[in-house]
């Protein structure tokens, strides 16, 4: 599993709910997706894997190719 109950980033707490926890699970074992492809297979609507992929972009927990939109896993260089 790539996350806990709540992640550290940047010496602050990011609180993920269970729509962020269920977008990290399905694009960690599935190829990148699109945030249409993404709603489609959790049955959720487009507008609350919006706000989620928004959020957990901008905590760096996951990225985007802008020139697909699709979404996948920030994956940590080591």
């Amino acid at each position: 599993m790539i996350y806990e109950f709540v992640e550290w980033r940047e010496n602050e707490m990011v609180k993920l709910n269970k729509t962020d926890k269920r977008i990290l699970d399905l694009l960690n074992r599935d190829e990148p997706l699109t945030l249409y492809e993404i709603a489609e297979k959790l049955d959720l609507k487009p507008k609350t894997v919006f706000r989620s992929l928004r959020k957990l972009f901008e905590n760096d927990l996951i990225s985007s190719d802008p020139r697909t939109r699709r979404y996948s896993i920030e994956r940590e260089e080591k």
